[in-house]
């Protein structure tokens, strides 16, 4: 499915803007109750560096490349710059509510930074939220704002930074995705969900967020013991269901 299909698959604005309300981990929990069952896929599986965890969520479309640093190029300089230039033109082709998921290539030895004061300046005014990738970041003090940045490490060089793939599959911390597919990242991780799963999730998370509110301020009621959470806990699971 492209991007702009995904789009018209009745996922709104306001749904997104409602998603950006939780946290992921709160996603996590209500997809499980969503899709009726636990799972081990689907989710991000290694650590992130969150250059504002006070930020909100990154929730959006996905838009892909892929790039490295680590090596000098073998290609022709005008081969890297007119990939470059069909990069930015991908960025600027954007549907609203899209966000970037920048595979480096790379890897555990990824050294050199995609993403810092420029390229985030760029990506926001081109139309895009914020990024996902396991590269390196920098600038943490010039960051754009309003612009989330989700990496891998924070480095303070670019090396031999340069994009080789435009719109295509990624893995970032352990986590396949595919340009188009629906994403919600934040200083946690990021989880993928389809779109018939997003309409779901306000109900969801409603049911949890009250079920937990209530065991909590139960649990920290005066004389709680082990007989009151025995009381609590069937009263959780009784409510999440």
């Amino acid at each position: 499915m492209s991007l702009d299909e995904s789009h018209n698959d009745g996922v709104s604005a306001e749904l997104l803007a409602e998603l950006r309300r939780f946290d992921t981990p709160t996603v996590a929990n209500a997809l499980d109750l969503v899709r009726g069952t636990r799972s081990a896929e689907g989710f991000s599986r290694l650590p992130l560096v969150a250059a504002d965890p006070t930020a909100a969520p990154l929730v959006g479309f996905a838009r892909c490349a892929r790039i490295r640093a680590l090596t000098p190029p073998e290609e022709a300089p005008a081969a890297i710059r007119e990939r470059r230039l069909a990069y930015y033109r991908y960025v600027a082709d954007s549907p609203a509510d899209s966000l970037m998921v920048i595979e480096d290539e790379d890897g555990e030895d990824a050294v050199g930074a995609y993403w810092g004061e420029v390229n985030t300046c760029l990506h926001k005014r081109l139309g895009v939220d914020g990024v996902l990738t396991n590269g390196v970041i920098r600038d943490l003090d010039d960051l754009e704002p309003e612009f989330t940045v989700l990496g891998g490490r924070v480095g303070p060089s670019h090396a031999y930074v340069r994009v080789t793939a435009v719109d295509v599959p990624v893995r970032v911390f352990g986590l396949d995705i595919a340009p188009g597919e629906l994403i919600h990242a934040d200083k946690h991780g990021a989880v993928r969900l389809t779109q018939q799963e997003a309409r779901a999730l306000p109900e969801a998370i409603a049911k949890i967020v009250e079920a937990e509110a209530e065991l909590l301020t139960r649990a920290r009621q005066p004389g709680f013991d082990y007989d009151a959470m025995l009381e609590a806990w069937a009263a959780f699971e009784k409510r999440r269901v």
